[in-house]
């Protein structure tokens, strides 16, 4: 049976969630599941922007053709090549014999690599800016290469003044019927996953998003439509914004997360005093994490989030904690920069993972390390204790500034 959501008199969500998925990319911890999006657009023709992961195509299918009503499907505008978005396009092939596929040089080559189908006399392959008339309304593309692969391109209603906006500005999480952003609390329920989302799948791709927002900020956009989340219909500025400070590498909130790892203990001890001598100097909401229980998505969702960082951890076969230095090589790749970190060392003989830390953050951009390292001997004594009171007086006075 269809489910479906009209989003304006002549265009229908027709994609789908998926609550039995563990990991996204098979990576990614996604415990409220995740929305799959696509748009039916109905006009003297029709065209369907996007279609979905394998695991809801049975849904897929039956809104499609439910939306129809008989009519042809002339058009599938590929956005985005990613298999959770383009499982569907041969099955759409067949079930619709004069069906053309819209997309990009990139987009055609991509789908000859991934589908064995026979594409001739079958496809519109269209360039930036061009536009493609369905009748009363036209779609104007626009490309926005590496947010996040390299065919992506954003497909633009003239009339209706939506931004199909391929994987950007989505979110995690399944949709409950709720579709709309202003259906629902996005800063309570939303915001974390929609930051931990952007982090790690196009984190790394900041100038690229500048790119792609400059090119549609002279655009009136009154929705935006993305593969993943909420479609947005209202607060546009707010989720513009959000991108903006994400894509510039900025600081969301003047914040400190502590991320430790302990292998019995004494360095988590440090963490946690820390984090009480800052509440001690007023510093409020203060989140601490064990690297070694939370997933690095998680973790990098915070460093999109954060001012500053403290990052603490045991040295391990003369080196770095494993699950830190899991954390600091996803930063790294992920062109994490303008932060400031607090480094806690630990070693019974030899603690050396505050020098490898920081070796690693002074090959990032724009990371400034606080003094002083706090060096721990396999516990807290009254030296370390120390330090870490004034490395949280270093903490509290940066945040100040």
């Amino acid at each position: 049976m269809h489910c479906t959501t009209r989003i304006t008199d002549t265009v229908v969500w027709v994609g789908g969630s998926d609550r039995r998925l563990a990991l996204f990319e098979n990576l990614f911890p996604v415990p409220r599941g995740v929305a799959y999006n696509a748009y039916l657009i109905m006009d003297e023709k029709t065209a369907l922007v996007d279609t979905v992961d394998a695991s809801i195509t049975g849904q897929f299918m039956d809104n499609v053709t439910h939306t129809l009503e008989g009519r042809p499907l002339d058009y599938l505008v590929v956005n985005h090549m990613e298999p959770d978005h383009c499982a569907n396009i041969e099955a759409l092939m067949l079930r619709f014999p004069n069906l053309k596929v819209v997309g990009n040089v990139k987009t055609l080559a991509l789908i000859g690599q991934f589908y064995d189908m026979e594409l001739k006399g079958r496809t519109l392959t269209v360039s930036e800016g061009e536009e493609l008339s369905l009748g009363s309304r036209t779609l104007r593309f626009y490309f926005a290469p590496m947010v996040h692969w390299p065919e992506v391109m954003m497909t633009y209603d003239t009339r209706e003044k939506i931004l199909f906006s391929a994987d950007a500005f989505g979110s995690f999480g399944a949709l409950g019927g709720n579709l709309f952003n202003d259906e629902v609390d996005f800063d309570r329920d939303w915001l974390a996953d929609a930051r931990r989302y952007y982090g790690n799948i196009v984190g790394k791709y900041g100038p690229q998003v500048q790119a792609a927002l400059k090119k549609v900020g002279g655009l009136e956009i009154r929705m935006i439509c993305p593969l993943h989340g909420p479609v947005w219909r209202s607060s546009i500025s707010y989720l513009l914004e959000k991108y903006n400070r994400w894509s510039l590498y900025q600081p969301e909130e003047r914040a400190v997360a502590v991320m430790y790892g302990s292998m019995y203990g004494n360095t988590e001890n440090a963490a946690q005093i820390l984090a009480a001598e800052l509440a001690q100097r007023g510093v409020k909401n203060t989140a601490v994490y064990d690297v070694s229980g939370t997933h690095v998505s998680y973790l990098i969702g915070e460093v999109f989030r954060c001012s500053h960082l403290v990052l603490a951890a045991p040295t391990y076969n003369n080196g770095i904690y494993p699950a830190m230095l899991n954390l600091l090589h996803d930063m790294k790749a992920l062109n994490l920069q303008n932060r400031t970190v607090g480094i806690i060392e630990n070693g019974s003989w030899m603690p050396v993972s505050g020098a490898r830390m920081r070796a690693v953050l002074e090959e990032m951009k724009d990371m400034s390390v606080l003094e002083p390292v706090v060096t721990l001997k396999s516990s807290v004594k009254e030296d370390s204790l120390g330090r870490l009171k004034a490395l949280a007086d270093a903490l509290t006075q940066s945040l100040t500034v």
